[in-house]
């Protein structure tokens, strides 16, 4: 994965904000590199990291995808039948037309990382623009082991590549336990 990014999709409203979200719900949106990982293994990934048959309680924080193409909604159309055939239920994860993505406010961006003081201020140094800091794979990276994802050795093998200085690499560390 290169790059995440929180905003807002799958609604009509002009100009979507936290507080005025109109029709649209909460979105991730992800670049990846598909020489290195397929956009079928995003699905799984998806669809196995919630709960996609559960019924919606809100548009704002339902389960939808919003493919932008024939190839990816043929994807995730083999992934809710996969995920469906797992569970014995239907799922109830929305399928539509990529219609495009508004970019969250910037304290949502990289939510985990702005938790570890140290690491978040030194990136904010490296990167001092919004679109700079969330454009940044070595804080998207962070962003990921602050969450607590990866594995030790993947902990151990990337901390070291981000640029951060020794207290930096020790919070982010204390971050992921």
């Amino acid at each position: 994965m290169l790059r995440t990014r929180v905003g807002y999709a799958g609604g009509t409203t002009p100009s979507p904000t936290y507080h005025d979200l109109g029709d649209h719900s909460e979105a991730l949106e992800i670049d990846f590199d598909p020489t290195v990982t397929s956009y079928a293994a995003l699905v799984d990934v998806f669809f196995q990291s919630h709960n996609p048959c559960s019924s919606p309680w809100s548009r704002q924080y339902r389960s939808a995808a919003f493919p932008r193409d024939a190839q990816q909604r043929a994807a995730l159309e083999a992934g809710a039948a996969r995920a469906g055939a797992t569970r014995g239920k239907e799922v109830r994860t929305a399928l539509e037309d990529f219609t495009g993505f508004t970019l969250a406010e910037d304290y949502h961006q990289k939510y985990r990382l702005r938790h570890v003081g140290a690491a978040a201020r030194e990136f904010e140094g490296m990167f001092p623009t919004t679109e700079a800091f969330v454009g940044s794979v070595a804080v998207t990276k962070a962003n990921a082991i602050a969450a607590g994802y990866g594995t030790t050795r993947e902990l151990r093998d990337e901390l070291g590549r981000l640029g951060l200085s020794e207290s930096a690499q020790r919070a982010l560390r204390d971050a992921a336990r």
